[in-house]
């Protein structure tokens, strides 16, 4: 499929990924983790930023335990009402996150903010990818205001299923450097 429309990739992808049954989506998840911790920016990251996945997105929860067993910080996404934007909070443990603003999970308020700039490594949902590192987040743009500021590396996280050949770019879109996948890890090719 190429078309100039996200709306219309958006229903295509979601398509493809609802067709995946719960079992399989359940595997593809699990080698994440090896594909994930063999990265040398994985080694090198003191710091990274994970996500709360829905159920149609990949499930990461691993990569938190993974951390801590590591001794890096993790931090995930907090909406901050104030500022209409997301920044990035610390938790220590699983127990810290609630019910956020979409309905995912995000650190508690009294978990403090960690500056974007500082995370070595930022974990990144989407829609869909490409392998320039173009991503088709749900299409309300935060995840580009909060990486705009993330100085770290960019990984966009995925079944196989969501790499699609181009995804329409617009200014404020912020591409990702790498996308992880069940089956490998993307470099991406900064070409536009």
């Amino acid at each position: 499929m190429k078309s100039p429309d996200k709306a219309a990739w958006r229903r295509h992808v979601r398509e493809l990924v609802r067709a995946l049954p719960a079992e399989a989506r359940a595997a593809a998840s699990s080698h994440l983790r090896g594909v994930l911790t063999a990265q040398p920016i994985w080694s090198r990251a003191e710091s990274v930023l994970c996500f709360a996945p829905l159920a149609s997105e990949p499930d990461i929860t691993f990569v938190m335990d993974e951390a801590w067993r590591a001794n890096k910080t993790v931090a995930l996404p907090r909406y901050d009402a104030g500022g209409g934007r997301y920044l990035a909070a610390k938790i220590t443990a699983r127990s810290q996150l609630v019910s956020g603003l979409f309905g995912t999970l995000e650190p508690a308020v009294n978990c403090p903010a960690i500056p974007l700039n500082q995370l070595d490594l930022a974990l990144v949902p989407g829609v869909a990818f490409d392998l320039a590192g173009r991503r088709l987040g749900r299409g309300k743009g935060f995840y580009d205001r909060l990486l705009a500021e993330v100085s770290g590396h960019k990984c966009g996280v995925a079944f196989d299923v969501q790499i699609v050949a181009e995804i329409p770019e617009e200014p404020h879109d912020v591409r990702v450097d790498s996308i992880l996948t069940p089956s490998q890890w993307h470099l991406c090719q900064r070409a536009v």
